[in-house]
């Protein structure tokens, strides 16, 4: 844990920007590093690419590949969340010397049975989603067995926020 803060510390001095794309801007501190990124629904020609650069970043700093294994596959399911179903989201990375923190919020049609959606292999995808391999109801559950803490709020026609947290220490929990 300590190791990864010191590697935040020393990624600040050698690169200040190193996002790119889709970043709307962020700061690396001496306590944290923070990322925003925009994520374009329907745009499957970039599906991916923010979680790939998430995954870049954290094993860039030195965190536990366990760890970022398990951020990566949380940021790619929030993300083609809003790919295959919203108008746009906005992601947020934060990282702490204690957790990871991953925010999302999205403009889409909102999730109208939250409890239904978070069952393995429920799925509301339409029948295009489907063919191009997406869709098969794993996406929440992905999400909710890699995280520490898992927060989902939805209101049906406006959209939906996701606040996912992957603490550092593995021993620590909520």
């Amino acid at each position: 844990m300590y190791k990864a803060c010191g590697l935040i510390y020393r990624q600040e001095e050698k690169q200040a920007e190193k996002v790119s794309h889709e970043s709307t801007g962020g700061t690396v501190s001496r306590h944290d590093l923070s990322r925003a990124y925009e994520i374009t629904g329907r745009n499957f020609a970039k599906a991916g690419s923010v979680s790939v650069e998430i995954k870049q970043i954290l094993q860039e700093l030195g965190i536990d590949p366990a760890i970022v294994r398990r951020a990566a596959i949380a940021a790619y399911e929030t993300e083609m969340n809003v790919v295959m179903y919203a108008d746009r989201g906005e992601m947020v990375l934060r990282l702490n010397p204690r957790a990871i923190q991953i925010t999302l919020e999205d403009s889409g049609p909102g999730i109208e049975n939250i409890e239904m959606a978070m069952q393995e292999g429920y799925s509301t995808a339409s029948d295009e989603i489907r063919e191009m391999g997406f869709g098969a109801g794993m996406g929440l559950h992905n999400i909710k067995k890699n995280a520490d803490v898992f927060e989902l709020r939805s209101t049906v026609g406006e959209g939906t926020s996701y606040n996912i947290v992957i603490y550092l220490d593995s021993t620590e929990k909520t």
